[in-house]
């Protein structure tokens, strides 16, 4: 199927662990395509996917990469050594702090490359090297992200399936049709109609030192991922040692919490502009480029942009083809604009900051329509 194809690199090793759970073969006579998919989109995709292959889009330039990791770790070691040479007075405070927060958040951006094993060919190196991006430069579990981010990209913005919708209904209403729903089943756990106005005080500033710094953490734990946990504990070792020789307990605290907040808002606006606005219902079990596109849009192209938002700006391309390399999104962007019109598929691309204000402009959208369906007698 083309999520298969998608996700997995190594094909062949993949069919070995899955071929015990053969349970046969379709009969010659029998469709391979669902009677609610779109026949003619899947066979065009198909063929767009054989062209991309064909056009080495799927083959990593690993020198941009390296670049990469090499700028994320020379603001690593020059966030320290901006308090080591000139003090820890509040001005080379705040730099450092900020100059870390952009190395934490790229380092976010090459960590999302590993996991989806485009940063090599070979899955294994972009599993070692995961690991060390992760876990040891950001303190967090590399088979966790795996986990919940698998997910998301097999059925991006479908209620119960995708986790990164999870908030809904416990601290947003997510979507219109889900608004409506919560709405008429009477249910209020927060003030949704005030959501486009707390949204900015809880999810972006606090998702990262509160719910994923546990919930990495438990996950880690429960699911026995004992070497995830030893790399991470590497993270935490080094950053206390090594600010902590600098700074007193309570700076290094607020240091810490202070640059995850920032870390945390920074991630939480550049991953949410390319899917809050979008449809969010529950799995219509459509074929894989529709429920794609129906959960994500792009944002235009800069070079500031692509730096930002670590080219999660080409999400449309991201989600079609997720194990593309990133500095080969904008090759294969005309192709799928050809796709969609060509199948009369909406192709949404906004600018950065009207993204942003979609974000807060859908959920006041979704916290009225919940508003209504719970006064309407």
């Amino acid at each position: 199927q083309d999520a298969f194809v998608a996700f997995h690199v190594d094909k062949v090793l993949v069919s070995k662990y899955l071929k015990p759970l053969q349970i046969g073969e379709l009969a010659p006579d029998q469709p391979s395509i669902e009677p609610n998919k779109n026949e003619m989109l899947v066979k065009d995709f198909r063929e767009l996917r054989d062209t991309v292959e064909k056009m080495g889009l799927l083959e990593p330039n690993q020198l941009f990469f390296f670049l990469h990791l090499t700028h994320i770790l020379l603001l690593d070691s020059a966030a320290w050594l901006i308090l080591f040479y000139f003090g820890t007075s509040l001005m080379p405070f705040v730099v450092s702090l900020l100059v870390l927060t952009v190395s934490q958040v790229q380092a976010s951006w090459l960590q999302h490359d590993l996991g989806h094993l485009s940063v090599f060919r070979k899955p294994k190196w972009n599993h070692l090297l995961h690991k060390f991006v992760m876990c040891h430069l950001i303190g967090a579990s590399a088979k966790w992200w795996t986990l919940l981010h698998s997910q998301h990209h097999s059925k991006p913005n479908c209620f119960h399936k995708d986790p990164d919708i999870d908030m809904h209904p416990f601290l947003f209403t997510l979507g219109k049709k889900l608004s409506v729903e919560l709405g008429i089943k009477k249910k209020k756990y927060m003030p949704y109609n005030h959501q486009h106005k707390y949204f900015f005080i809880t999810l972006p500033p606090l998702l990262f030192p509160t719910y994923f710094h546990c919930h990495t953490f438990y996950i880690a734990y429960t699911k026995k991922y004992w070497v995830d946990l030893a790399w991470m504990m590497t993270f935490y070792i080094r950053f206390f040692y090594t600010y902590g020789s600098l700074l007193e307990i309570k700076s290094v605290l607020a240091y810490y919490f202070i640059f995850r907040m920032l870390e945390s808002s920074w991630f939480v606006w550049v991953s949410q502009m390319n899917h809050i606005p979008m449809d969010i219902y529950y799995d219509k079990n459509l074929d894989w480029v529709s429920t794609q596109l129906q959960a994500t849009r792009n944002v235009e192209q800069s070079l500031f942009n692509d730096w930002f938002t670590g080219h999660l700006n080409f999400q449309i391309e991201h989600h079609l083809f997720p194990t593309m390399p990133r500095h080969n999104y904008w090759k294969v962007a005309p192709l799928v604009k050809s796709l969609c019109a060509k199948h009369g598929l909406e192709y949404q691309c906004k600018p950065l900051l009207t993204a942003f204000a979609d974000i807060v402009h859908s959920l006041k959208s979704s916290g009225e329509l919940w508003l209504d369906a719970y006064l309407h007698k």
